[in-house]
């Protein structure tokens, strides 16, 4: 590996959006980490993208790493394998999100659902960068991009729509204050990418 090339790590990438973000990161010749907790999904994920960037396997810009960010012991044992790969990160995604209460309201939710959620989509943000962290601060533009959502919004959020969800998305966001505070030479952001057509959003999402 290219000590100058840049590199990145996308959570949840063996498919919908963190495949996408992959992809052109991939295409911005970025060396890239997908990872992804299902390790099946995630090589076939990672040879097509290798397929498309047109390079022998045991020359590609795709590697796949396997994480389970809800996982405390999945994602200590991912930075460990990461460390024998490359010496630094440059860009951190944290993508990875389960939804599993669209059709409730906050007094119907129950607590597994609640802690589940939260566990993925908050609490595995949170952990996979203190894991990487260490890597990020070897790099000469550190970022973290937390794939947040209107939802999580204080102000014309989601409303009564999948409480549990939304919830973590709005603590994502005070993690992602939280990161930017404790990490002043970092860019550390949370994105929300609208309505997407993908197994979670559905087929008549917006984009």
């Amino acid at each position: 590996m290219n000590r100058r090339q840049r590199i990145a790590l996308v959570t949840g990438a063996n498919k919908g959006i963190g495949f996408e973000v992959a992809r052109d990161l991939a295409r911005k010749r970025f060396h890239l980490f997908l990872g992804a907790r299902d390790e099946k999904a995630g090589l076939a994920a990672t040879e097509k993208l290798q397929a498309e960037a047109g390079r022998a396997v045991d020359n590609a810009n795709v590697e796949f790493i396997k994480i389970d960010v809800a996982d405390p012991n999945s994602i200590k044992r991912a930075a460990e394998e990461f460390s024998k790969r490359s010496d630094h990160l440059d860009v951190l995604v944290n993508n990875a999100g389960i939804l599993l209460d669209e059709d409730k309201n906050i007094l119907e939710v129950s607590l597994d659902t609640l802690q589940t959620t939260l566990r993925t989509n908050t609490l595995g943000a949170l952990l996979v960068s203190q894991a990487f962290v260490p890597f990020l601060k070897k790099s000469d533009a550190p970022r973290i991009v937390n794939v947040s959502s209107g939802g999580g919004q204080l102000t014309d959020g989601g409303g009564d729509w999948a409480p549990s969800y939304c919830i973590s998305k709005t603590a994502l966001n005070g993690v992602t204050v939280q990161l930017a505070a404790a990490l002043p030479t970092f860019a550390v952001n949370s994105v929300c990418p609208g309505w997407v057509r993908t197994d979670m959003g559905g087929s008549n999402a917006e984009r």
